[in-house]
């Protein structure tokens, strides 16, 4: 037993914690959740907690169920009481393992763990910091009522204003945890609210968006409303996105600045956004993995649809952050595809992916839009070599089935599982009849 563990174990007994869950996530992103008793966390560190894999989404055959849980000690934090309940309870992370104790191929925890491992071998810490937009609704919520908590606007302070007081006890909440907060605000539409995470390792970037979520969601239904990270849940207003800033980092220098270069980025960085360019479609699946995700990127809203960078140019996949003076460590760029729906163990596996590809190939990276995208016309962006994006989710799984980039980056076994499951849901959703369809066809007055 290592040092973290035994001091896992003396906490859980000074503190008198009750119960302990352990959490880990299926492909699809969905948070698991098995307890234990404090008793039984000793063995759960030895020799890990069994349970049906095959139960589990993505993760094994029925005919190879048997897997094990294993607890991630550094990941211990008090979870915040609900509903009055006394009881301390506490959660860990797992890893997920196969009965010989080798890390199972399709634990998206792992998946993400081999690219940070791929990217120290060739000399880079990672670091990510991630924007997570939502929308809080009034209870109570259904298919036909969604009712947003109010009528305010980006960055606006509302008096008494229900967000305001929300984004504060989520806030309290997460850092209590030891989850740093950077900021938080209202977003552009009614009821929509961001939460900025700080900047950390990728592992703990994704364990602290699981939680952030779940935190949110808890926070939301103690004030009898409803907190939503569906990428675009109204029409007329903007969708939620998960805008995510990278940097990597050669010992204590970041790699992405260049006092010298252009927007002070390095060539390793240019070479970042290259290879980010040349794969986003192949990584769309992944990083916007519903088909409501692609109403969001298509449905306006500064979301991005198209392949191209810029510095300020809100409108680009891309994007560099204007840099700080004597803020060097600060120097990173932003992803803006990916929705809060994501799997974010998967989505920033896919991410670090293609930025390494661009830079272990040399990919050059192409002139920066200066202008709105959306504004150009067609024919002005193929000029400009200005792709787009996939624009439903079945486009995107056409895209990443052909991609090796993507293959190597999950492995097989997630690879092939996110496939049929994404052709499932397009399947699925190409069955409803929608409302606008009724509408054109029964002309009922």
């Amino acid at each position: 037993m290592d040092r973290s563990q035994e001091h896992v174990l003396q906490g859980v007994a000074e503190k008198d914690i009750r119960f302990i869950r352990l959490w880990f996530t299926d492909v699809a992103g969905v948070l698991k959740s098995v307890s234990i008793d404090p008793g039984e966390l000793e063995d759960a560190f030895h020799e890990g907690i069994g349970f049906d894999g095959s139960a589990v989404q993505g993760l094994t055959r029925v005919c190879e169920s048997d897997m094990l849980l294993r607890p991630d000690a550094s990941t211990f934090q008090l979870l915040p009481s609900v509903g009055g309940d006394d009881d301390r309870v506490a959660r860990m992370f797992c890893d997920v393992h196969t009965p010989d104790g080798r890390q199972a191929a399709s634990d998206p925890r792992g998946v993400l763990a081999r690219q940070v491992a791929r990217a120290q071998e060739l000399g880079f810490t990672v670091m990510v910091h991630p924007e997570i937009e939502f929308y809080l609704l009034r209870q109570p919520v259904s298919v036909e009522r969604m009712v947003p908590v109010d009528n305010a606007g980006y960055f606006d302070h509302v008096v008494r204003g229900t967000s305001n007081n929300f984004r504060r006890r989520a806030v309290r909440i997460l850092e209590d945890m030891g989850i740093p907060v950077e900021f938080s605000h209202h977003e552009g539409g009614p009821g929509q609210n961001e939460i900025d995470l700080r900047a950390v390792d990728p592992v703990r970037a994704a364990d602290n968006i699981m939680t952030a979520r779940t935190i949110i969601e808890e926070v939301a239904l103690g004030e009898d409303l409803m907190a939503t990270f569906m990428p675009k849940p109204f029409i007329d207003h903007p969708g939620s996105g998960m805008h995510t800033h990278l940097s990597l980092f050669e010992g204590d220098e970041n790699a992405f600045h260049a006092p010298t270069g252009r927007y002070q980025l390095s060539e390793t960085g240019r070479r970042f956004i290259a290879g980010l360019l040349a794969h986003a479609g192949e990584i769309a699946a992944i990083t916007n993995q519903h088909v409501n995700s692609y109403k969001r990127l298509w449905g306006g809203g500064e979301a991005p649809s198209y392949v191209c960078w810029g510095h300020l140019n809100r409108s680009a996949l891309v994007r560099v952050p204007l840099y700080k003076p004597n803020k060097r460590r600060a120097a990173r760029i932003e992803y803006r595809a990916p929705d809060p729906s994501a799997n974010p163990y998967l989505a920033l596996a896919c991410l670090i992916a293609a930025g390494l590809d661009g830079i272990a190939k040399r990919m050059e990276l192409a002139p920066e839009a200066e202008d709105n995208v959306w504004d150009l016309s067609d024919r002005e962006r193929q000029v400009m070599g200005i792709r787009a994006l996939p624009d439903s989710l079945s486009q995107a799984v056409a895209a990443m089935r052909s991609s090796e980039l993507v293959a190597a980056a999950l492995g097989e076994e997630v690879f092939d599982f996110v496939i049929r499951n994404k052709l499932n849901e397009w399947r699925e959703y190409r069955r409803q009849i929608t409302v606008q369809e009724l509408r054109q066809f029964l002309k009922v007055h």
